[in-house]
């Protein structure tokens, strides 16, 4: 069942409150994808002409929430990292986004940063959405006309996001369906 925004953002703020663990997160996740349902919503703030880049759209003034607009009319691939101590849920609008999740190797590069492998890979579709609690290793490749809604905890920049080398000659397993 599809939602408005004014609703998920009630929600999120609700469930955020009654619970900041994984419970909280899970709540989030699944109002985020009864708004992508919204075809309203995703017409109005994802649609094709829209400008590329990454825009925050909605900040809540008593969780720390925010909601950002992702839209990559090229294309864009991350490296693996985390959110540090937040956390993100990347909620699939349009297209399709290929998430990548990683683990540590125990290996350093010459430079001493720790290095990472895949351990699995899948495929969001839209209203889906996936969570990332903090500290979890992934990689995001959005595809050429892909647009994402991704709410955060807070500010990431400000949360210790860090991202990973990869350690070479490993292949990103392909991504189911």
């Amino acid at each position: 069942m599809a939602i408005t925004f004014e609703q998920f953002r009630d929600r999120a703020r609700q469930a955020l409150q009654a619970d900041g663990g994984n419970d909280g997160r899970e709540a989030v996740r699944q109002a985020l994808e009864e708004l992508l349902q919204n075809s309203d919503f995703v017409a109005a703030n994802c649609a094709p002409d829209r400008e590329a880049g990454v825009e925050e759209f909605y900040r809540d003034p008593e969780t720390d929430l925010r909601v950002l607009l992702h839209t990559y009319n090229a294309g864009r691939i991350t490296p693996p990292h985390n959110h540090g101590s937040s956390w993100a849920i990347y909620g699939q609008a349009v297209g399709y986004t290929d998430i990548t999740l990683w683990k540590f190797t125990g290996d350093e590069t010459e430079a001493g940063e720790k290095t990472v492998e895949p351990v699995g890979k899948s495929r969001l579709h839209p209203p889906e959405a996936g969570v990332f609690h903090p500290g979890e290793l992934h990689s995001i490749h959005f595809t050429k006309g892909g647009r994402v809604v991704r709410v955060t905890g807070t500010d990431l920049k400000a949360a210790g996001q860090t991202s990973f080398a990869v350690k070479p000659g490993i292949d990103v397993p392909e991504a189911s369906a």
